[in-house]
């Protein structure tokens, strides 16, 4: 342990014994300091709303308007539903008894795990940092972030939101880059939970096995967009590109890519080209609200996507604001575009002959992917990519919107996450069940105990089997 502490910086180590003793204090374990605690959280949100804006804009240039529909009112509508809900999910659940145990009482007592260290990415900044820090003070448990380096604004603001909202202990901020979230992996965490990249990830479990650390992973991949000969192609493709082009594609759920039947292609692609002029105008990279890259890096990975060849619409870019407009690729599973999950404005198009072929490719050519979407009037195509295809969410006849609905469990599966959260799910996700046997001390049934004999033998053969 001494050498451990060597390599941590004393603030971090500071910050974590706070929220230990935090912890120990029990104080959390009252349902209505929970309350309170989710009420002025809203309550501040709602207060500095434009001030969060402000910071989006400048990290990723998203508009008041995205900014609001795909972070702000998504955490808000968490909270809502935790205050709505929490004491139902809190509860103890009484569990008929096994007869072996008569008399008595069986029931599960929901404990929150304890320390939690939250490790949010830089894409959806505000969101993917608060949801999971509503769900965890929900459960009782107190929460350490590390929110990205990547959109410092953005931190920053939810640094001075998290110190006005939470005493000390129960959440708190500690800002900084690759270094302090390594150094923040050393300590012994009750639960960790991570979003980002599937490089990362693996490097998190296994920080998190050296201390037999519970986590939830929540990654991406390339998450297919499977368009049939059945579907509404206009339709399709204005949802296509919304979903697509959302946060100029840096959004884990994106579509990474449209999967469509050879014979619709041409019309699938000038229904896209319309759209993208309808939805962001004929100069994308000159609409003060359509996003940016969030750094150089990322525009220069994007950029690489593009060549002259393989452009089917789009491909300008703009050094200078970082921004690339939304682009159409005729690609190949076999193209550099292919290999790696897309985290930009880019949309490459790849055909099948028939849908049992589509299927094939994506179970054995993809990892398991966070998201999958099907445009299809036909209920048996529909069926058959819900049952034969292994992902993590996702839609009919629409992109994304998956997300959005606080009933529904949001994960992926192997290389796109592990575990799942938001609403009951997110509670149940920071949650430990002690599962709990209550006797009667009036009566003591004796054909447990030794000697056994054959009466014995006879009623424990009776009562379980």
């Amino acid at each position: 342990m001494d050498e451990m502490e060597n390599k941590i910086d004393n603030n971090i180590i500071s910050v974590f014994e706070l929220q230990k003793k935090f912890v120990a204090s029990r104080k959390s374990l009252n349902i209505n300091y929970r309350i309170d605690i989710l009420k002025k959280l809203k309550a501040n949100i709602l207060k500095y709303e434009k001030e969060l804006c402000d910071a989006l804009q400048k990290d990723l240039n998203k508009s008041p308007e995205e900014s609001y529909m795909c972070e702000i009112g998504l955490v808000l509508e968490e909270i809502s539903h935790m205050l709505k809900h929490i004491k139902k999910y809190a509860k103890p659940q009484k569990i008929s008894s096994a007869i072996s145990n008569f008399p008595s009482k069986s029931y599960i007592k929901k404990c929150p795990y304890g320390v939690v260290f939250v490790l949010s990415p830089w894409n959806y900044p505000f969101m993917l940092s608060l949801i999971p820090i509503i769900d965890a003070i929900s459960a009782g448990n107190s929460v350490i972030l590390r929110s990205s380096e990547f959109s410092p604004n953005v931190s920053q603001f939810i640094k001075k939101l998290v110190d006005e909202t939470f005493e000390r202990g129960c959440v708190d901020v500690v800002l900084g880059g690759r270094d302090v979230a390594t150094q923040l992996l050393e300590l012994d965490f009750d639960y960790i939970f991570y979003t980002g990249s599937t490089r990362v990830g693996e490097i998190v479990l296994k920080k998190a096995a050296e201390h037999f650390t519970p986590v939830t992973l929540e990654m991406g991949g390339k998450s297919p967009c499977i368009v049939d000969e059945t579907a509404n192609v206009p339709l399709s493709a204005k949802r296509i590109v919304f979903g697509k082009f959302l946060n100029a594609g840096q959004t884990c759920v994106a579509p990474d890519f449209v999967y469509c039947d050879k014979k619709i292609k041409d019309q699938l692609i000038l229904e896209i080209e319309k759209e993208i002029v309808k939805q962001y105008s004929t100069h994308p990279l000159k609409n003060p609200n359509f996003p940016k890259m969030i750094n150089q890096k990322q525009f220069d990975a994007m950029k690489s996507f593009i060549t002259k060849d393989n452009i089917a619409f789009g491909g300008k870019t703009d050094n200078s604001s970082l921004k690339i407009e939304p682009t159409i690729l005729n690609a190949t599973f076999d193209d550099k575009v292919m290999k790696e999950e897309i985290f930009g404005p880019i949309l490459p198009i790849v055909t099948f002959e028939n849908l049992d072929e589509a299927i094939f490719n994506i179970n054995n050519k993809l990892t398991k992917p966070l998201a999958l979407y099907i445009f299809s009037n036909s209920k048996i195509n529909q069926q058959k990519v819900e049952n034969y295809c292994d992902f993590g969410g996702g839609c009919i006849n629409d992109t994304v919107i998956h997300i959005a609905n606080s009933n529904l469990p949001f994960g992926g599966i192997k290389h796109s996450g592990m575990g799942a959260y938001h609403g009951k799910f997110g509670f149940e996700t920071f949650t430990h069940f002690k599962s709990i046997v209550k006797r009667s001390t009036r009566i003591d049934l004796p054909f447990r105990y030794q000697p056994i004999g054959k009466f014995k033998k006879w009623l424990i053969r009776k009562f379980l089997k």
